[in-house]
């Protein structure tokens, strides 16, 4: 990935999120698991994870946009996460797929898992407004 940094906001790194490395270009990202952000004790908050799932989504995105030399905002429509199974305090992981990718919109699937990548823990799908940046 050209520059992995460009993809963790300050939002993200507040949670531990970093890059893992990268599927086909697509970034995998992870939250370490030593300092997690717990909702009960010892298992990630949903909070967390869902911003996790985000980050995922949108680092996908802007791989996607890049490589079309496309400059537009990235703005949220709506998400929806599904909590399938607890996260334990360990590394969990996250990886999105770009199901549709159109001139006005863009729609994603993100998955996360722990040790068993068959097994999520979590997924989501966003629908983001891509709205042309002025300059």
């Amino acid at each position: 990935m050209a520059n992995d940094l460009a993809v963790i906001t300050p939002y993200a790194a507040s949670l531990g999120i970093a890059v893992h490395g990268d599927e086909d270009g697509i970034p995998i990202l992870h939250v370490g698991g030593e300092e997690i952000t717990e909702g009960r004790p010892g298992f990630y908050h949903g909070g967390a994870i869902s911003g996790l799932l985000e980050t995922a989504g949108y680092a996908a995105l802007r791989v996607a946009l890049d490589a079309e030399g496309r400059k537009v905002q990235i703005k949220p429509i709506n998400m929806t996460v599904q909590f399938l199974a607890p996260a334990k305090a360990a590394p969990l992981y996250a990886k999105a797929r770009i199901t549709k990718l159109g001139r006005r919109n863009a729609n994603i699937a993100v998955e996360c898992w722990q040790d068993d990548r068959e097994r999520p823990r979590a997924t989501a799908i966003m629908n983001v407004l891509l709205a042309e940046s002025a300059g």
